[in-house]
């Protein structure tokens, strides 16, 4: 009763057994899955919705990564506009900033991230952010946008007071693979001290396999094992981490409550 909240099923990395990796997921028991949107300019932002469309437990979003901001129109915004209509999309995203790799000009970051914002709260969706070397700018921005926006850090990777920073503009904490890496302290002491309702768990497959699957490819049956670090840092039970992350799930997603 697994669900993965943050996938990237569509990736080529899959296209020689993409339906055995969903069987797999399947048998392991994560019953849902979130295949993230991606892409740019109108007719590439549909890929998350493509994965979905068809699919029992597989839900979807439409966004423009930071990474391609620089890309962005005013046809992008109508275009996710129309594909938000979809009972299949739960979310804008995955949007935010990034200054590590710095793909598209931090300005031009910033001002995707606002106009996505604003459309997440015009449809009344929530968020899922990506942020990397840019807490600071990407809190500002959520801060301005009020309480109203609702959303989840996706692959949360800050420390105990950012966690509790973001809890307290009413955000959630997706923890990945990263939460099993030997040196990842932080990330485990925020997992630790955030508030249960307000955690979940992915895997950002193809990327960030979890221990013991390290190097490899990851996969969405693999959240099994963020599960299990979860609930042995938490004092949980199996059952306990699926149901309360699940919960949460419902909770911010609110088009997956039949």
């Amino acid at each position: 009763m697994l669900i993965d909240s943050h996938c990237h099923p569509d990736s080529d990395d899959f296209d020689a057994d993409r339906e055995q990796v969903l069987a797999r997921a399947r048998e392991a028991g994560v019953t849902e899955l979130v295949a993230i949107g991606g892409g740019a300019e109108p007719g590439t932002l549909d890929v998350g919705l493509r994965l979905a469309e068809g699919r029992p437990g597989v839900w979807c979003t439409v966004g423009i990564h930071p990474h391609e901001a620089q890309r962005a129109s005013a046809a992008s915004y109508e275009e996710m506009r129309r594909l938000a209509a979809h009972p299949k999309v739960i979310a804008v995203g995955e949007i935010g900033l990034d200054y590590y790799y710095d793909h598209s000009p931090r300005e031009a970051q910033r001002e995707t991230f606002r106009r996505q914002i604003e459309l997440a709260m015009e449809l009344e969706l929530p968020i899922s952010i990506h942020c990397r070397d840019a807490w600071e700018d990407c809190m500002a921005e959520l801060r301005h946008a009020g309480p109203r926006l609702r959303g989840v850090f996706h692959c949360f990777t800050g420390t105990p007071a950012q966690a509790e920073a973001a809890v307290g503009i009413g955000f959630y904490l997706s923890f990945s693979g990263m939460l099993t890496f030997p040196k990842a302290e932080a990330i485990r002491a925020a997992a630790q001290a955030a508030p249960a309702e307000r955690i979940l768990v992915e895997t950002d497959s193809p990327y960030l396999a979890p221990v013991p699957y390290r190097g490899k490819r990851n996969e969405p049956a693999w959240v099994v094992a963020v599960a299990a670090k979860m609930g042995e840092l938490r004092g949980w039970e199996a059952q306990e981490v699926a149901e309360r992350t699940s919960a949460n799930f419902r909770a911010l997603f609110r088009r997956t409550v039949a």
